[in-house]
């Protein structure tokens, strides 16, 4: 178990040395233990966006990225509502570890893409004309 005063201590020293530097810091991110790093990606001392960035190492257009950046890494167990199509939610999710993005119309899941991959290929399913 990581110990939340050594969690702040170590969010503050990586903020420190990305410098507001998505990449920085995910490459940074990649060199620490996985319990440490899956702590950090947990928890309230990311945001959202970081996480998001940390996975799929793409920058999504500007509107996605404002709503993660105002929700905590904590808030992802519950899901981020990332874009809105027609009547349909674009969530992404972190679930025992996974980062996933789901296609919901608020009552059932449409589509489900789990793992590194799963923005761009939800992007792709999208761009097939889903509807």
């Amino acid at each position: 178990m990581v110990d939340y005063i050594e969690l702040a201590g170590l969010a503050d020293k990586l903020f420190e040395i990305s410098d507001d530097d998505d990449e920085r810091l995910a490459e940074v991110l990649d060199t620490l233990d996985g319990e440490i790093r899956e702590a950090l990606l947990a928890s309230d001392f990311l945001n959202a966006y970081q996480v998001f960035y940390y996975y799929f190492r793409e920058v999504p257009d500007e509107l996605t990225r404002e709503r993660l950046q105002l929700h905590a890494a904590s808030d992802l167990v519950r899901g981020v509502i990332i874009d809105e199509i027609d009547m349909f939610e674009v969530v992404f999710q972190m679930k025992d570890g996974d980062p996933i993005v789901l296609l919901t119309d608020g009552e059932r899941v449409q589509a489900e893409f789990r793992g590194r991959g799963a923005y761009r290929e939800m992007a792709g399913y999208l761009d097939e004309g889903w509807l």
